[in-house]
């Protein structure tokens, strides 16, 4: 039996909170981006990064990838919008791109350096409480009203089980559509995308 080659090795692409405050001081080529939506950006931000939500990078994950270097850091609030961003970039040729351990909060209870707004529920406790009510209320129309309504609550814990298999969020997307989940200037191509440097002009001679 022989042993995997090195080459087969897979790409460690998680980062440790403690880790990107040591990027920070070392590396001018580090680029950080948000991929929250703008409300929960404002809310928490790690000061320094760049607020791409994930739709707006989904819409334009190629040209993004063109812009980007090779120390590039990906946060959310737990990981996983992060990691669905990764795995686009990773699409578009970019195959170099961290996701940080814990997201935004886990960074700021490591001391790191955020910047703090008006406070906000993030999408994913969102997710989590209209998910919830919705099985309680197919659960107990059931019950109460018709035992068709139970149906609510399987359709729910099928879309959640797809979900975690496709690695999306059908829920989230809708909610961060909502009013409340809207900041007042929300980022677009022009003022998110197109106001990062460019690879090149960031190199940093420590790298």
């Amino acid at each position: 039996m022989t042993s995997p080659s090195p080459s087969a090795s897979p790409t460690v692409t998680a980062l440790a909170p403690e880790t990107l405050e040591t990027w920070f001081r070392e590396h001018q080529d580090l680029v950080v981006l948000d991929v929250r939506s703008a409300a929960e950006f404002e809310s928490m931000h790690i000061r320094g990064s760049y607020n791409v939500p994930l739709p707006l990078l989904s819409e334009h994950t190629e040209e993004l990838a063109a812009r980007l270097g090779s120390r590039v850091v990906l946060v959310c609030h737990s990981g996983a919008r992060a990691e669905q961003a990764r795995q686009r970039l990773g699409g578009a040729g970019l195959g170099t791109a961290h996701v940080l351990t814990g997201g935004v909060p886990a960074f700021a209870a490591a001391g790191g350096d955020v910047v703090r707004g008006k406070a906000r529920w993030d999408l994913e406790r969102q997710v989590r409480l209209a998910a919830g009510s919705l099985v309680v209320l197919g659960l107990a129309g059931g019950k109460f009203v018709s035992p068709r309504i139970r149906m609510l609550a399987g359709a729910i814990g099928a879309g959640l089980t797809f979900s975690a298999a496709t690695n999306t969020c059908a829920m989230g997307q809708a909610l961060s559509a909502m009013p409340w989940n809207k900041a007042a200037k929300e980022p677009t191509r022009e003022t998110a995308i197109l106001q990062l440097p460019l690879a090149s002009a960031r190199q940093s001679p420590a790298a």
